[in-house]
Protein backbone atom coordinates (compact mmCIF):
# COMPACT_ATOMS: atom_id res chain seq x y z
CA UNK A 1 0.00 0.00 0.00
CA UNK A 2 1.03 3.32 -0.97
CA UNK A 3 -0.28 6.58 0.95
CA UNK A 4 0.73 10.20 0.67
CA UNK A 5 -0.76 13.25 2.47
CA UNK A 6 -0.83 16.78 0.83
CA UNK A 7 -0.99 19.27 3.01
CA UNK A 8 -2.55 23.06 1.77
CA UNK A 9 -4.56 25.90 3.31
CA UNK A 10 -6.18 26.69 -0.04
CA UNK A 11 -9.33 25.61 -0.51
CA UNK A 12 -8.94 25.99 -4.70
CA UNK A 13 -5.99 23.57 -4.22
CA UNK A 14 -7.81 21.05 -2.06
CA UNK A 15 -10.37 21.26 -4.35
CA UNK A 16 -8.16 20.93 -7.55
CA UNK A 17 -6.69 17.82 -6.27
CA UNK A 18 -9.73 16.46 -5.13
CA UNK A 19 -10.97 16.56 -8.26
CA UNK A 20 -7.70 15.24 -10.05
CA UNK A 21 -7.16 12.50 -8.04
CA UNK A 22 -10.42 11.08 -8.64
CA UNK A 23 -10.08 11.00 -12.36
CA UNK A 24 -6.77 8.22 -11.58
CA UNK A 25 -7.37 5.68 -14.18
CA UNK A 26 -6.68 2.72 -11.30
CA UNK A 27 -8.61 0.63 -9.21
CA UNK A 28 -7.86 0.54 -5.08
CA UNK A 29 -7.27 4.11 -5.00
CA UNK A 30 -9.18 5.95 -1.60
CA UNK A 31 -9.37 9.77 -0.94
CA UNK A 32 -10.22 10.83 2.08
CA UNK A 33 -10.21 14.81 3.65
CA UNK A 34 -9.43 15.83 7.01
CA UNK A 35 -8.33 19.49 8.62
CA UNK A 36 -5.65 19.13 10.76
CA UNK A 37 -4.70 22.40 12.74
CA UNK A 38 -3.83 24.89 10.00
CA UNK A 39 -3.83 22.62 7.33
CA UNK A 40 -6.38 20.94 4.86
CA UNK A 41 -5.31 17.46 3.85
CA UNK A 42 -6.14 15.12 1.02
CA UNK A 43 -5.04 11.29 1.72
CA UNK A 44 -4.62 9.60 -0.97
CA UNK A 45 -4.08 5.75 -0.68
CA UNK A 46 -3.39 2.96 -2.71
CA UNK A 47 -3.43 -0.67 -2.65
CA UNK A 48 -3.45 -2.08 -6.04
CA UNK A 49 0.30 -3.57 -7.87
CA UNK A 50 0.71 -0.46 -9.86
CA UNK A 51 2.88 1.39 -7.52
CA UNK A 52 5.13 3.19 -10.33
CA UNK A 53 2.27 4.41 -12.56
CA UNK A 54 0.20 5.70 -9.03
CA UNK A 55 3.80 7.35 -8.28
CA UNK A 56 3.35 8.88 -11.75
CA UNK A 57 -0.45 9.82 -11.56
CA UNK A 58 0.82 11.50 -8.68
CA UNK A 59 3.86 13.78 -9.79
CA UNK A 60 1.92 14.50 -12.92
CA UNK A 61 -1.26 16.02 -10.87
CA UNK A 62 0.92 18.01 -8.68
CA UNK A 63 3.28 19.23 -11.12
CA UNK A 64 0.31 20.65 -13.23
CA UNK A 65 -0.89 22.32 -9.82
CA UNK A 66 2.08 23.68 -9.26
CA UNK A 67 2.39 25.60 -12.31
CA UNK A 68 -1.58 26.62 -12.43
CA UNK A 69 -2.03 27.59 -8.82
CA UNK A 70 1.93 29.05 -8.16
CA UNK A 71 3.57 30.11 -11.17
CA UNK A 72 2.19 33.67 -11.98
CA UNK A 73 2.46 34.35 -8.41
CA UNK A 74 6.43 33.46 -8.28
CA UNK A 75 7.18 35.39 -11.33
CA UNK A 76 5.30 38.27 -10.21
CA UNK A 77 7.17 37.91 -6.84
CA UNK A 78 10.58 37.60 -8.93
CA UNK A 79 9.83 41.25 -11.06
CA UNK A 80 8.79 43.00 -8.05
CA UNK A 81 12.22 41.75 -6.33
CA UNK A 82 14.44 42.50 -9.23
CA UNK A 83 12.54 44.95 -11.32
CA UNK A 84 10.90 47.52 -8.86
CA UNK A 85 12.19 50.27 -10.66
CA UNK A 86 9.35 49.85 -13.39
CA UNK A 87 6.07 51.20 -12.92
CA UNK A 88 2.82 49.11 -12.18
CA UNK A 89 1.25 49.11 -15.60
CA UNK A 90 5.25 48.44 -16.75
CA UNK A 91 5.30 45.16 -14.22
CA UNK A 92 2.18 43.76 -15.97
CA UNK A 93 3.20 44.28 -19.19
CA UNK A 94 6.21 42.01 -18.24
CA UNK A 95 3.87 39.64 -16.24
CA UNK A 96 2.07 38.68 -19.05
CA UNK A 97 4.92 38.59 -21.62
CA UNK A 98 6.43 36.18 -19.06
CA UNK A 99 3.37 33.86 -19.11
CA UNK A 100 2.99 33.97 -22.76
CA UNK A 101 6.45 32.84 -23.18
CA UNK A 102 6.17 30.21 -20.16
CA UNK A 103 2.79 28.59 -22.18
CA UNK A 104 5.39 27.94 -25.37
CA UNK A 105 6.00 24.36 -25.58
CA UNK A 106 9.33 23.85 -24.91
CA UNK A 107 9.37 26.43 -22.10
CA UNK A 108 6.49 24.53 -20.69
CA UNK A 109 7.92 20.98 -20.98
CA UNK A 110 11.54 22.70 -19.79
CA UNK A 111 9.74 23.86 -16.24
CA UNK A 112 6.97 20.44 -16.59
CA UNK A 113 9.81 18.31 -16.62
CA UNK A 114 11.77 20.07 -13.86
CA UNK A 115 9.16 19.56 -11.07
CA UNK A 116 8.23 16.15 -11.95
CA UNK A 117 11.88 15.08 -11.44
CA UNK A 118 11.74 17.24 -7.83
CA UNK A 119 8.33 15.77 -7.40
CA UNK A 120 9.68 12.14 -8.55
CA UNK A 121 12.70 11.77 -6.05
CA UNK A 122 10.82 13.46 -2.88
CA UNK A 123 7.58 10.96 -2.88
CA UNK A 124 9.82 8.32 -3.21
CA UNK A 125 11.25 9.19 0.16
CA UNK A 126 8.74 11.29 1.95
CA UNK A 127 4.49 10.68 2.48
CA UNK A 128 3.37 13.84 3.60
CA UNK A 129 4.13 16.95 1.69
CA UNK A 130 3.27 20.56 2.35
CA UNK A 131 2.78 21.77 -0.73
CA UNK A 132 3.57 25.77 -0.48
CA UNK A 133 6.91 24.68 1.82
CA UNK A 134 7.98 22.20 -1.40
CA UNK A 135 7.49 25.12 -3.96
CA UNK A 136 9.20 28.01 -1.34
CA UNK A 137 11.95 25.40 -0.63
CA UNK A 138 12.26 22.37 -2.89
CA UNK A 139 12.43 23.51 -6.15
CA UNK A 140 15.43 25.45 -7.20
CA UNK A 141 16.12 24.04 -10.65
CA UNK A 142 12.34 25.07 -11.41
CA UNK A 143 12.89 28.58 -10.03
CA UNK A 144 15.96 28.76 -11.97
CA UNK A 145 14.08 28.90 -14.82
CA UNK A 146 11.62 31.16 -14.12
CA UNK A 147 14.28 33.35 -13.20
CA UNK A 148 16.24 33.42 -16.46
CA UNK A 149 13.04 33.44 -18.70
CA UNK A 150 11.64 36.50 -16.74
CA UNK A 151 15.28 38.06 -17.25
CA UNK A 152 15.06 37.36 -20.85
CA UNK A 153 10.93 38.90 -20.98
CA UNK A 154 12.22 42.12 -19.10
CA UNK A 155 15.31 42.53 -22.25
CA UNK A 156 12.48 42.25 -24.90
CA UNK A 157 10.55 44.52 -23.14
CA UNK A 158 13.32 46.83 -23.15
CA UNK A 159 14.26 46.33 -26.80
CA UNK A 160 10.62 46.95 -27.74
CA UNK A 161 9.74 49.68 -25.95
CA UNK A 162 12.83 50.97 -26.95
CA UNK A 163 11.68 50.29 -30.91
CA UNK A 164 8.42 52.18 -30.22
CA UNK A 165 10.11 55.01 -28.58
CA UNK A 166 12.39 55.44 -31.50
CA UNK A 167 9.55 54.84 -34.02
CA UNK A 168 7.59 57.63 -32.37
CA UNK A 169 10.57 59.87 -33.01
CA UNK A 170 10.78 59.32 -36.29
CA UNK A 171 6.92 59.62 -36.97
CA UNK A 172 6.45 63.00 -35.48
CA UNK A 173 10.02 64.27 -37.64
CA UNK A 174 8.31 63.00 -40.92
CA UNK A 175 5.07 65.47 -39.55
CA UNK A 176 7.12 68.37 -39.04
CA UNK A 177 8.96 68.37 -42.38
CA UNK A 178 8.12 69.99 -45.32
CA UNK A 179 7.66 66.95 -48.31
CA UNK A 180 11.09 67.23 -50.89
CA UNK A 181 9.04 65.11 -53.33
CA UNK A 182 5.79 64.32 -54.24
CA UNK A 183 5.55 60.43 -54.89
CA UNK A 184 7.96 57.50 -54.24
CA UNK A 185 7.55 54.03 -55.08
CA UNK A 186 9.26 51.84 -53.11
CA UNK A 187 9.50 48.42 -54.98
CA UNK A 188 10.50 45.67 -52.12
CA UNK A 189 11.24 42.11 -52.91
CA UNK A 190 13.39 39.15 -51.40
CA UNK A 191 14.30 41.90 -48.44
CA UNK A 192 15.68 44.38 -50.93
CA UNK A 193 14.39 47.96 -51.69
CA UNK A 194 14.51 49.44 -55.05
CA UNK A 195 12.95 53.72 -54.86
CA UNK A 196 11.75 55.21 -58.08
CA UNK A 197 10.04 59.05 -58.22
CA UNK A 198 7.04 59.87 -59.59
CA UNK A 199 8.00 59.24 -63.36
CA UNK A 200 9.50 55.72 -62.36
CA UNK A 201 12.85 56.47 -62.58
CA UNK A 202 15.42 54.99 -59.81
CA UNK A 203 16.55 57.01 -56.86
CA UNK A 204 19.57 56.15 -55.36
CA UNK A 205 20.08 54.85 -52.14
CA UNK A 206 21.78 57.59 -49.70
CA UNK A 207 24.27 55.33 -47.95
CA UNK A 208 26.34 58.45 -47.04
CA UNK A 209 25.82 57.94 -42.74
CA UNK A 210 26.70 61.81 -42.35
CA UNK A 211 23.11 62.02 -43.56
CA UNK A 212 21.54 59.72 -41.40
CA UNK A 213 18.40 61.48 -39.99
CA UNK A 214 18.75 58.41 -37.28
CA UNK A 215 20.93 57.51 -35.31
CA UNK A 216 20.21 54.21 -32.85
CA UNK A 217 21.62 50.72 -31.54
CA UNK A 218 18.47 49.31 -33.49
CA UNK A 219 18.71 48.10 -36.63
CA UNK A 220 15.29 47.87 -38.55
CA UNK A 221 16.91 45.59 -41.29
CA UNK A 222 19.46 45.59 -44.29
CA UNK A 223 17.45 48.23 -45.24
CA UNK A 224 18.39 51.20 -43.03
CA UNK A 225 20.00 52.87 -45.94
CA UNK A 226 17.10 52.82 -47.88
CA UNK A 227 14.87 54.40 -44.55
CA UNK A 228 17.31 56.95 -44.55
CA UNK A 229 17.09 57.93 -47.75
CA UNK A 230 12.84 58.03 -46.91
CA UNK A 231 13.54 60.73 -44.26
CA UNK A 232 16.03 62.69 -46.44
CA UNK A 233 13.16 62.48 -49.34
CA UNK A 234 10.05 62.86 -47.12
CA UNK A 235 7.70 62.13 -50.02
CA UNK A 236 4.04 63.22 -49.56
CA UNK A 237 3.19 59.70 -50.60
CA UNK A 238 4.76 56.48 -50.31
CA UNK A 239 3.63 53.43 -52.47
CA UNK A 240 4.70 50.26 -51.08
CA UNK A 241 5.15 47.55 -53.71
CA UNK A 242 5.21 43.74 -52.52
CA UNK A 243 6.28 41.86 -55.46
CA UNK A 244 6.33 39.28 -53.20
CA UNK A 245 3.00 39.78 -51.55
CA UNK A 246 3.46 39.65 -47.77
CA UNK A 247 5.18 42.08 -45.30
CA UNK A 248 7.74 41.56 -42.72
CA UNK A 249 9.05 44.05 -40.10
CA UNK A 250 11.10 46.44 -42.06
CA UNK A 251 7.54 47.37 -44.37
CA UNK A 252 5.52 47.24 -40.91
CA UNK A 253 8.50 49.98 -39.40
CA UNK A 254 7.98 52.16 -42.65
CA UNK A 255 4.08 52.25 -42.33
CA UNK A 256 4.67 53.18 -38.52
CA UNK A 257 6.36 55.71 -39.24
CA UNK A 258 4.83 57.40 -42.65
CA UNK A 259 1.47 56.17 -41.35
CA UNK A 260 -1.04 57.99 -43.64
CA UNK A 261 1.94 58.66 -46.41
CA UNK A 262 2.25 54.77 -46.75
CA UNK A 263 0.23 52.50 -49.28
CA UNK A 264 0.38 48.93 -50.09
CA UNK A 265 0.18 47.67 -53.58
CA UNK A 266 0.37 44.29 -54.82
CA UNK A 267 -1.14 44.22 -57.97
CA UNK A 268 -0.20 46.94 -60.48
CA UNK A 269 2.28 47.41 -62.96
CA UNK A 270 4.98 48.25 -61.19
CA UNK A 271 4.44 45.48 -59.27
CA UNK A 272 3.72 43.09 -62.46
CA UNK A 273 7.06 43.91 -63.87
CA UNK A 274 9.42 43.35 -61.15
CA UNK A 275 7.89 40.26 -60.39
CA UNK A 276 8.36 39.33 -63.99
CA UNK A 277 11.93 40.40 -63.45
CA UNK A 278 12.38 38.70 -59.80
CA UNK A 279 10.69 35.48 -61.40
CA UNK A 280 13.62 35.61 -64.84
CA UNK A 281 16.25 35.89 -62.42
CA UNK A 282 15.57 32.32 -61.09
Amino acid sequence: MKSICIKSNNKYIIDYLLREFSKIDLETVYLSNHTFKIYENVIIHYTGDAADAFHSYLCDILTKCIIFFYERKLVKNLIEYNYFYFNDIEKQQILDNCMDLFSEMDTYEEKYHAIYASLDSYLLEHHSLVLTGFVNFRLKQYRDILDYNTDLSVSNFLIEREYHEFIDILHLYVNSKESEMDTVHLVYTNKECVLLDGNKDLIPVDTNLFNAKYLSDISFSSNDYCLNTLLNILPQKLYIHLVNGYEDEFITTLKLIFDKRASICTDCDICHVYRLTNNASF
